[in-house]
């Protein structure tokens, strides 16, 4: 029994070797961690869920990434965006048939799984406390799925990609005006990319009542929780 034990323990570099060299990432795990936000309960309606795919480190290639759903009966391409966010198709087909989740690069090079952000407005105009509403119900969740710890909300974060010409302004109640100052960053925080021209909207800098406005769309919309 010794034997058969000391056996199986050399064989875990291996396996944990062999993992960290495929190509494809199991439905059923990707499928449990996404039911989450499904299933939760509670107000959301200025969040959505995707599945991301974002590099372990800066070395990492994202550009010409491409995520495909092989199943028994359908393959099926995942559109990525600019941040490594797919729309996750939920299937009791490909969950029956213990369907694969495929990177034409090797999936240990990054890290997966559900990915929840703050809903972006194609008109451009958020009240300012719809975003306090919406970063407050992001907390909430994180603490339902016990992510957040004892952080709070501090604000939210607008992103871009690099030299876009994007503006972002607080229209204030009574009229006034303040635009934000552009920085490089990450789209969100613990990302190892950072070359995003990124807003950041402090709550607790300017009045609650008012509205931000944007020149267009931005990449993402993050909850800044300290």
């Amino acid at each position: 029994m010794l034997k058969l034990i000391l056996f199986c323990l050399a064989l875990l570099p291996a396996f944990a070797s062999a993992q960290e060299d495929s190509d494809w990432i199991e439905y059923r795990e990707a499928y449990r961690q996404m039911i989450w936000f499904e299933k939760y309960g509670k107000p959301k309606q200025f969040l959505q869920n995707h599945f991301r795919i974002r590099p372990r480190d800066k070395s990492v290639a994202t550009d010409g990434l491409r995520l495909t759903l092989h199943s028994k009966s359908t393959q099926l391409a995942l559109p990525l965006d600019a941040l490594g966010r797919a729309v996750f198709p939920f299937s009791k087909a490909a969950y029956d048939d213990n369907a694969e989740l495929t990177l034409n690069r090797k999936a240990g090079h990054y890290k997966y799984g559900a990915w929840v952000s703050i809903v972006t407005r194609p008109d451009g105009v958020y009240s300012a406390a719809d975003l306090r509403t919406a970063c407050e119900q992001l907390l909430a969740y994180l603490r339902y799925s016990g992510e957040a710890g004892g952080k709070s909300c501090a604000g939210v974060q607008f992103s871009y990609p690099k030299g876009d010409a994007a503006q972002v302004q607080f229209h204030a109640a009574g009229g006034a005006v303040s635009a934000f100052a552009a920085k490089e960053g990450a789209a969100f925080v613990g990302d190892v990319v950072a070359s995003f021209r990124v807003f950041v909207y402090r709550f607790a800098a300017l009045p609650e009542n008012g509205q931000v406005v944007t020149s267009s769309t931005p990449l993402a919309i993050a909850a800044l929780l300290e």
